[in-house]
């Protein structure tokens, strides 16, 4: 019992860099008919509450959103989003994205925001 509470200690509390979670599955990958910058604001506002200040990064031909952890340093999530058309393509890479008690404010934010 030791073992499985010291093993879930490190895996909850470890650092992710940006480059590790831009190597990492994405957890959603969509297109929305929003701009880069609709599409930024509006997870800036869902996670208002439950995270602190994201940091936006301009990229090539788009925006990077990085989500700070609740607790502890470092990204918890990297939101990119790339212009398309006259929309905005979206890929979502999270921390801990295959373990199945990850909060999922950051999805659900990002997930609302894709219309509408």
């Amino acid at each position: 019992m030791k073992w499985v509470v010291a093993a879930l200690a490190v895996t909850l509390g470890g650092c992710v860099s940006v480059s590790e979670l831009e190597n990492s599955p994405e957890t959603l990958n969509v297109i929305s008919g929003k701009k880069p910058e609709e599409y930024a604001v509006c997870v800036q506002q869902q996670l208002s509450e439950s995270r602190g200040q994201l940091a936006v990064e301009e990229r090539h031909d788009g925006l990077r959103l990085v989500v700070p952890q609740k607790v502890g340093a470092g990204p918890a999530a990297l939101v990119d989003i790339d212009k398309r058309g006259s929309g905005s393509s979206i890929k979502l890479y999270e921390r801990l994205n295959n373990f199945p008690l990850r909060l999922g404010d950051v999805k659900t934010a990002a997930t609302r925001c894709i219309s509408g």
